[in-house]
């Protein structure tokens, strides 16, 4: 069986968010326990496994994402690395449908330059209270807090890009605090600084100890929360978040209505066989 490491939102190795990625045979899922083993074995914060759906009327493929402890409801970036895969190993080009367990049919758009589009349900935020203990988790008192719906996060809103890439939260406080309010974890956010032309419009960052991401690289699910915010506060549906983790990456965003479009490029820097 072939397992890939695709570097996605990215058009360079090494950067944008790693994402194991094993297209299975056709058949029977298998067991949850062996893909929580794969996943930890790669060690990236997401790892996809694709399923054929054979005559299936609504979807191509069926997919799952686990991260190397628990088993993800949604990813952005291992998705698109999928897409990314199915594209290098078999030719597929144009649209793939992936039937996910909590989110319906997820479709993927792949162009002849390989870029991809992913359609992802949006998730629009609650301006909610900041939950107690955040301030001191995050090291930084945010301007507002925003509980993101079905995607299970908190958005928090700083003044700006400089203090989203200064943030250096107590990441063992962040775990207790999401875990106490039952989020899968925390997006911190703010305006491009523009007074070096940026070519993007926010920036961001994500935290997720408690599922076994200390700091995602690239969070392709967190931009279906950060584009209806953003696109809000600017009046514009078409935007450019850089997620300004250490590796970085981009994620261009388009709002449809409930839907956001994410668009990005991968890179494959793996191919290996499993051999168990």
């Amino acid at each position: 069986m072939r397992i890939h490491v695709i570097d996605a939102f990215t058009d360079r190795p090494f950067a944008g968010n790693p994402a194991g990625v094993c297209l299975l045979p056709a058949g029977e899922w298998p067991d949850d326990s062996w893909m929580r083993q794969v996943a930890a074995e790669l060690n990236h914060s997401e790892t996809a496994f694709a399923l054929p759906l054979a005559g299936d009327a609504e979807a191509d493929w069926a997919i799952r994402w686990f991260t190397p402890v628990v088993e993800a409801t949604l990813c952005g970036h291992a998705t698109l690395a999928t897409a990314h895969a199915l594209r290098t190993e078999r030719g597929t080009l144009g649209t793939v449908r992936f039937g996910s367990r909590h989110h319906g049919v997820l479709v993927t758009h792949t162009d002849g330059t390989g870029a991809i589009t992913l359609d992802f349900p949006a998730a629009p935020g609650t301006e909610v209270p900041a939950p107690e203990g955040l301030a001191e988790a995050l090291t930084v008192e945010p301007e507002s807090t925003r509980h993101t719906g079905r995607l299970g996060d908190l958005l928090a809103v700083l003044p700006d890009e400089a203090a989203v890439r200064a943030l250096a939260p107590r990441l063992a406080e962040v775990a207790a605090l999401t875990l106490r309010e039952g989020l899968r974890g925390i997006i911190v956010t703010a305006p491009a600084a523009r007074d070096g032309g940026a070519a993007y419009d926010f920036v961001s960052r994500f935290f997720a100890p408690a599922r076994g991401i200390p700091e995602d690289p690239v969070t392709g699910s967190a931009h279906t929360a950060l584009a209806p915010y953003w696109s809000a506060r600017l009046g514009r549906d078409r935007l450019a978040g850089l997620q300004v983790s250490a590796r970085t990456g981009l994620v261009r965003t388009a709002l449809h209505g409930d839907r956001v479009h994410l668009t990005g490029s991968a890179v494959t820097v793996l191919d290996g066989t499993l051999h168990v």
